[in-house]
């Protein structure tokens, strides 16, 4: 739901240069930036760093980079930053998606199955 989140907040960014007043253009810009960056934060927040190892510390300096990217967005009010962000936000939560599903259908898959091999019919 965090990416999610996060998606939808850089796409409402992108549509503020649309607007033509100039003040509230800048305004939508920024304050769904910012919304966008409080969700990294959690998403930084809430990683393992013990458990999930070197995989946890490549996420968080990705998140990094991915904070970095939105100020230099939000200060030169690049698009273009904003979408870099949101391509590898999607890539994320796509990734985190398929692992998702994959791990249903297995836990499914296993639910299913007869437990040691014992409700084989012979």
């Amino acid at each position: 739901m965090l990416f999610d989140g996060a998606l939808r907040f850089m796409a409402a960014a992108e549509l503020g240069f649309n607007e033509e007043n100039f003040a509230r253009q800048n305004e939508q810009i920024h304050n769904n930036i910012q919304r966008t960056q409080a969700i990294i934060t959690e998403l930084q927040a809430t990683l393992n760093m013990e458990k999930g190892g070197e995989f946890s510390e490549n996420l968080y300096r990705l998140y990094d980079f991915m904070q970095e990217h939105l100020n230099q967005a939000n200060r030169e009010k690049s698009r273009e930053k904003i979408k870099t962000v949101a391509a590898f936000m999607q890539d994320i939560r796509d990734a985190w998606s398929q692992m998702l599903l994959q791990t249903a259908a297995e836990q499914a898959g296993a639910a299913g199955a007869p437990a040691h091999g014992l409700g084989a019919k012979c």
